[in-house]
């Protein structure tokens, strides 16, 4: 019986952009980065998220976005982590860094955690969604 890797998916998506979207709430750009295993800690866990959250900011910044989709440049950008679990201390710890990172970029970072329906806006902290 094989072993599986939990990493290996989140390894070969580094660069992959989950879903693209527009909230027309917010008229916010929103990019949607799934996160479906459980979060275990690991370097090499955190090193790939920090390694998708430098991708799907590239893609915003670096002009793709707008030479892919231009009728949502120039609009407010979201990332939102869609995850089936709360982030571990580590990956939270990695998430507010990127959070204060993404604030100089005026970029949101929104968590959100599925199985608790717990929702992780840019500022207010954790509040129970709506």
């Amino acid at each position: 019986m094989e072993s599986k890797d939990p990493n290996a998916n989140a390894k070969g998506r580094t660069a992959l952009i989950d879903v693209i979207a527009q909230d027309p709430k917010t008229d916010e750009v929103v990019l949607v980065m799934n996160q479906p295993d459980e979060w275990n800690g690991s370097d090499e866990q955190l090193l790939a998220l920090q390694e998708r959250f430098n991708a799907y900011v590239s893609f915003l910044l670096d002009g793709e976005m707008a030479s892919d989709h231009p009728g949502l440049a120039g609009k407010p950008a979201r990332i939102e982590v869609r995850c089936a679990h709360m982030p571990d201390t580590g990956a939270l710890e990695l998430l507010a860094l990127i959070h204060d990172q993404l604030v100089f970029q005026e970029i949101k970072l929104e968590v959100v955690v599925r199985n608790d329906e717990i929702r992780m806006p840019n500022d207010e902290g954790m509040t129970k969604s709506e």
